[in-house]
């Protein structure tokens, strides 16, 4: 049996569940991340958008971007103990429609039209390495991240068992939909040790280029987690009744 997170880009699965994955890996399980928006785009043209959130990470281009991210993501992920398993569709920033146009220009909103096939095309990815005793971990899709709400569409079509886990940071940015995501499903506490808190917070350390665009700050990510982890010693998984 493999415990499989399921993350959208490279960093979501550790910043959701990072705690939890070190305690199943010490623990002695075998814990996978496969992350999907995280191809090399074919050209280095890039919309405005991706520009700016370029300048914000401070890298240039875009194969060195995802080149540094999953380098960050390797490290992190080190840090947990868990194996990554990475995929080729792009990143929303990187996306063009039929016609050549950038498809996003922000990040949270509805899927483009032109991005309809894509969850089916995702769950034949994770169909294709899928084991009848594996157990998936999907994001709920808190803060309505396009990417996030995709790769949820994804695991949906799969018809298998699947736990959820919160998106964070956006649950701490839109807390009140947390009800609204679990409304009717079955909720289970896992807990986490002080050290698998420390391992958590060290893995979203590894995350240098992505730290400023999701905390305000080192010392903020860490007490916002410890926070979390808090409320229940632990951390909260979800499943369909």
């Amino acid at each position: 049996m493999r415990w499989i997170y399921i993350s959208p880009h490279l960093d979501d699965a550790v910043l959701s569940a990072g705690g939890l994955i070190y305690e199943q890996v010490h623990a002695g399980l075998d814990v996978e991340i496969w992350t999907f928006m995280c191809g090399f785009p074919s050209t280095e043209d890039l919309s405005p958008f991706a520009q700016l959130l370029h300048h914000q990470w401070g890298i240039a281009s875009a194969a060195e971007v995802v080149g540094a991210r999953r380098e960050e993501d390797r490290n992190a992920a080190k840090i947990v103990g868990a194996k990554t398993v990475y995929f080729d569709f792009l990143d929303c920033i990187y996306r063009r429609g039929g016609n050549g146009d950038w498809l996003y220009s922000q990040i949270f909103v509805p899927p483009h039209a032109d991005d309809k096939d894509l969850p089916a095309q995702i769950a034949e990815s994770i169909s294709a390495r899928l084991n009848p005793a594996d157990q998936l971990v999907c994001q709920l899709g808190l803060g309505s991240h396009v990417d996030h709400i995709l790769v949820r569409r994804a695991v949906d079509l799969l018809k298998v068992p699947v736990l959820f886990d919160v998106d964070i940071p956006y649950l701490f940015n839109s807390p009140e939909e947390l009800s609204l995501k679990t409304a009717g499903m079955i909720e289970n506490n896992h807990k986490i040790t002080e050290t698998g808190l420390k391992r958590w917070q060290d893995a979203i350390s590894a995350y240098q280029s992505q730290i400023s665009s999701l905390f305000d700050s080192q010392d903020a990510m860490r007490e916002q987690i410890k926070s979390y982890w808090a409320e229940k010693g632990g951390l909260r998984l979800w499943a369909n009744e």
